[in-house]
């Protein structure tokens, strides 16, 4: 059996596998192109949540309790809420 023959039978997740790793292996230019986008998105998800995103649930209150009940308060109160009907 040729290899042309060996790659069309098999395992689809080898199969997959192995067209990913090989593309990954001949790859030159896009392996620093694939690490410009895993750091651009570690700064994204990790950095801007942590100094731009404070959790404020955490900060003002307590324990769970009282987080659920600010979340719910804010959700139903009506005069808190900035979608009333008119």
């Amino acid at each position: 059996m040729n290899p042309i023959q060996e790659s069309v039978k098999g395992n689809i997740f080898m199969r997959i596998y192995r067209f990913y790793r090989d593309g990954f292996r001949s790859m030159t230019v896009g392996r620093y192109l694939w690490l410009m986008i895993i750091l651009k998105l570690f700064i994204l998800f990790f950095v801007f949540k942590l100094f731009f995103f404070p959790d404020i649930l955490k900060r003002d209150y307590d324990d769970d309790r009282e987080r659920a009940q600010a979340v719910r308060s804010a959700l139903i109160d009506e005069d808190r809420n900035q979608y009333q009907q008119k």
